[in-house]
């Protein structure tokens, strides 16, 4: 008898729905672990101990999310996000031993959506891997029920329907990530959201402690559109600053 399984938050999911997470981590306990939770979550698991093997594994599965540790042999998760995300775009969820904003920073500049710092528990782990996925499928109805007309604010054009993002006429190119917090900041110009209010309605995730995981991607985000963009509010939040009219 086929069996149904159901996630974290209650809502059932057959076998056919079933997800595929690509694990990559070259320590056996953390991958063991990792597999096992997301297995009991009732996702589909395969694991990679090196970074040839992942961007292997990686092309012959098609797996729907990749977990993916920076510090790996043969070649780092870098190296191995830049080939994957060049095959086809995949959700990332970067794990570091180091609380290194550098190596945050070029994570997501090489194409990964959020990152976990070690030791992290494998229930905050479990939750971030079903609200990327969550991302995914809502970009998805976003992009077959396109929001008429492009937002222009000065120099910024956001296309909704085509999830992009030009500066200048120039496209940038953003992660899913990236442009939903964008959007975000957008959808009310030049007021402050705090990094609560933003971690809430981007990442779905109510837990403070991942407020460092919005400053991340804010830096990214400047980096691409523009720092004099985003305004720091500082013991508040961000702002999306716009031309005075």
């Amino acid at each position: 008898m086929e069996q149904t399984h159901t996630s974290h938050n209650g809502t059932a999911a057959s076998p056919g729905a079933q997800r595929r997470v690509l694990v990559v981590e070259d320590d056996p306990t953390i991958v063991d672990a990792i597999a096992a939770r997301l297995r009991a979550e009732g996702f589909l698991v395969q694991t990679a101990g090196d970074g040839p093997s992942a961007v292997d594994t990686a092309e012959a599965w098609q797996p729907d999310l990749l977990i993916l540790d920076i510090m790996l042999p043969g070649f780092d998760g870098l190296e191995v996000c830049r080939r994957v995300q060049a095959q086809r775009p995949v959700p990332v969820l970067m794990l570091t031993a180091r609380d290194d904003e550098t190596d945050m920073l070029v994570g997501l500049g090489v194409g990964a959506d959020d990152y976990m710092t070690k030791p992290f528990s494998m229930r905050e782990l479990a939750a971030r891997v079903h609200v990327l996925l969550r991302r995914v499928e809502r970009a998805a109805i976003a992009a077959s029920t396109p929001r008429s007309g492009i937002l222009r604010l000065g120099e910024l054009e956001i296309d909704h329907a085509q999830r992009r993002v030009r500066v200048r006429s120039e496209d940038v190119h953003l992660t899913p990530t990236e442009f939903d917090l964008l959007v975000c900041l957008a959808n009310t110009p030049r007021a402050v959201l705090s990094r609560e209010q933003l971690l809430a309605e981007v990442w779905d995730w109510a837990d403070a402690s991942g407020t460092r995981t919005v400053d991340s991607h804010i830096k990214a985000l400047r980096r691409k559109i523009g720092a004099e963009r985003i305004r720091t509010v500082h013991g508040v939040g961000y702002a999306l600053e716009t031309p005075t009219p």
